[in-house]
């Protein structure tokens, strides 16, 4: 039967030989009155790197893969193996190789089978164009129509560029360049005479070579083209042969998958290609960070890191969460675009504009003392306070309350506007922004925040993050606030000590940051040219306790910019406009901030004064409102412990009596409260 099936094969070829060379005159006309199919095929939409490699690919809407190749993009080798093993007067014919037929037909009348087939790579095209048949003589007539049709309208390097497109590959892979990424694992930019060999057989045959399902028939055609190819003096014989000893694949390799959510913020925009400012090298390694970091916490914790060059604002990578396939943590959601509050990460940005506005200075003296405001009264995370400090101190230290005092100096709504101005968009619970503002009481997203922190490291000038490299024209930047005020705030947060094996202090100009109810752990920071921020929570906003930036996100933070840069860039030197005295050679204005009569007189608000308590062996409770931290206590004048810094502690009395208890604070203020122990 196989038998019978080549001769009628070998008939249809004969008489489609007769029409084309005995058609006469009418010839170029019935070939010029060809219908050419769509030579327009859908691809796989691809997602780029800054250096051309693959970051993600998807499939067409059909499900399959098809990608557009060009060549240089193929190794040479290949085409040449293909030529040679498929079409060797591929360059010199008109479609129809006639010789190739002829030869083909008398093999097979000598023979009574098929020898040698006479389809060449362009009727091979005009097959796939139109999915058509090859066992009726109807079909053969219409490909060498077809072909002789595409040969006058189209070059040969067209035709090349078609098959390599359409070519099948086996289950749901078509061309050239998918097959490489998929049977191979690789772009087809270089291969060895096995992988050529096995890219030119698969074609053949693909459903019965495929490498997952058929590994040994794969191997087999495989060492045939190579020794074909040998014999034809494309390869040497001695690539033939230890090339096939190499094992042939027998799986299909998974299509990069990397910046999974960046490359679906692209592809949503529009179909086809993106390049991307992104580097795939530093993506993967970042991912792999992420992952790894987050494989010893809380499944249900998700993380976000984004990486930018400051001078140019360009993303280098942009990790959205650990597990773009996690259930538990919804790693589908992209983090870096989520708004969150964003904690103490915005008091640099406070202090970086009372720098600029003249009501502070890096050595001005303000006080982290109890405050109200109406009805606000700030308070610290630690719930203790530091009574007189420097503003550097107060920053080093993340102070609540000396944010709050320079946040209401300057105006919440003023603060609103920087945000605004450095391009931001952020979200508030209510209408008008309140003094909360500066400890995150607003809703900003990791890429805003890395884009604000790119504008103090690059001297006060602020400009959006650019993700996609085909973006025409770089925005003119902002100014946000001066040189010396940005620098100044940067000094502050690089004498901040790093997380343990992290380096000495002064590489890396760093800030973390908590939300409210422990739902957000923050880290971001800067060297000389690079600026990268971390988020780590849960993306449905559940609490979480115990999560703290400085333990969670800081080290993550460090690690990312030692991963794109073996040694920190060093960070610049002050702009020659930069105030740096100490603080008793500033102006009489600036060595303290607010006047001195702010200060709240020291009372002793529990036990009030003639109270009766019951003797306990802890001590008696006091509380205190006002005064300057470090605290002294006395009882009946002997002194029973000093240097407390909380507004609650406990005496230590447990003897039955009358007692005078004092308090006295850094500033020599004084309360008393006199109680009787039963």
């Amino acid at each position: 039967m196989p038998e019978r099936r080549g001769l009628r094969r070998l008939s249809a070829l004969v008489v489609a030989l007769w029409c084309v060379g005995f058609a006469g005159d009418r010839l170029s006309d019935w070939i010029n009155a060809t219908e050419i199919p769509l030579l327009v095929h859908a691809t796989s939409p691809e997602v780029r790197d800054r250096n051309g490699d693959l970051l993600r690919a998807y499939t067409i809407d059909d499900g399959r893969w098809r990608m557009t190749v060009t060549p240089d993009q193929v190794d040479p080798l290949f085409y040449r193996m293909l030529i040679a093993y498929e079409d060797k007067r591929f360059f010199t014919h008109n479609g129809v190789d006639l010789q190739a037929a002829a030869r083909a037909v008398a093999q097979g009348l000598r023979h009574g089978r098929v020898v040698s087939g006479a389809s060449t790579l362009t009727m091979q095209v005009a097959r796939l164009l139109e999915d058509g048949t090859t066992g009726q003589w109807q079909g053969k007539v219409r490909q060498m129509r077809l072909a002789l049709a595409l040969e006058k309208r189209l070059t040969k390097d067209e035709i090349l560029a078609l098959y390599t497109l359409l070519a099948p590959y086996g289950g749901n892979v078509e061309g050239l360049r998918a097959a490489s990424l998929i049977w191979l694992g690789k772009e087809p930019r270089r291969l060895t005479p096995a992988e050529a060999a096995l890219l030119v057989a698969l074609p053949q045959a693909p459903e019965s070579r495929r490498p997952d399902r058929h590994p040994e028939a794969a191997r087999e055609a495989r060492n045939r083209v190579m020794v074909r190819m040998a014999e034809a003096g494309v390869i040497p014989m001695s690539a033939a042969r230890s090339d096939a000893l190499d094992p042939s694949p027998r799986g299909r390799f998974p299509m990069p998958q990397l910046a999974p959510h960046m490359a679906d913020r692209a592809v949503a925009e529009a179909p086809g290609r993106h390049d991307l400012t992104l580097d795939a090298d530093l993506q993967r390694s970042l991912e792999d960070l992420a992952r790894r970091h987050m494989a010893r916490l809380d499944p249900r914790l998700s993380m976000a890191i984004v990486l930018a060059d400051h001078e140019s604002g360009e993303v280098l990578a942009s990790v959205g969460s650990p597990d773009y396939a996690g259930t538990l943590n919804q790693g589908f959601v992209d983090m870096t675009t989520a708004q969150r509050s964003p904690g103490s990460t915005l008091k640099p940005l406070v202090y970086a504009l009372a720098f600029d506005r003249g009501l502070a200075h890096p050595e001005t003296l303000i006080l982290d003392t109890p405050v109200h405001f109406g009805t606000y009264a700030p308070q610290n995370f630690d719930g203790e306070y530091r009574g007189e400090l420097t503003v550097r101190r107060a920053l080093q230290l993340s102070l609540n309350i000396p944010v709050v005092r320079l946040t209401e100096a300057l105006g919440p709504a003023h603060l609103m506007a920087a945000l605004q101005g450095a391009g931001l968009k952020p979200a508030l619970q209510g209408g008008t922004p309140g003094l909360a503002l500066s400890l995150g009481g607003v809703g900003l997203t990791l890429e805003e925040m890395v884009q604000l922190y790119a504008a103090l490291a690059h001297g006060g000038e602020a400009r959006p993050l650019r993700w996609k490299a085909s973006t025409a024209e770089e925005a003119t930047p902002r100014r946000l606030v001066s040189r010396a005020s940005a620098w100044q705030v940067g000094h502050i947060l690089a004498g901040i000590t790093p997380p343990s094996a992290a380096g000495p202090k002064g590489r890396i100009a760093w800030k973390t940051g908590t939300s409210y109810g422990h739902r957000d752990a923050w880290a971001l920071g800067w060297d000389g040219r690079y600026i990268a921020g971390v988020w780590i929570g849960r993306p449905d906003g559940t609490p979480v306790p115990g999560a703290f930036g400085a333990g969670l996100a800081a080290p993550v933070l460090f690690e990312a910019l030692g991963r794109v840069s073996a040694r920190p860039v060093p960070l610049p030197a002050p702009p020659p406009e930069t105030l740096m005295i100490s603080n008793a050679q500033l102006p009489a204005n600036l060595q303290r901030f607010g006047p001195r009569a702010e200060t709240v007189a020291l009372q002793v608000t529990f036990p009030p004064d003639g109270a009766t308590l019951a003797v306990s062996p802890s001590g008696v409770p006091l509380k205190l409102r006002g005064g300057t931290p470090p605290y002294t206590v006395l009882a009946d004048g002997a002194v029973l412990a000093t240097g407390l810094r909380r507004p609650e502690l406990l005496a230590p009395i447990s003897g039955p009596g009358f007692t005078t208890l004092s308090v006295i604070d850094a500033r020599g203020q004084s309360g008393r409260t006199t109680i009787e122990l039963r």
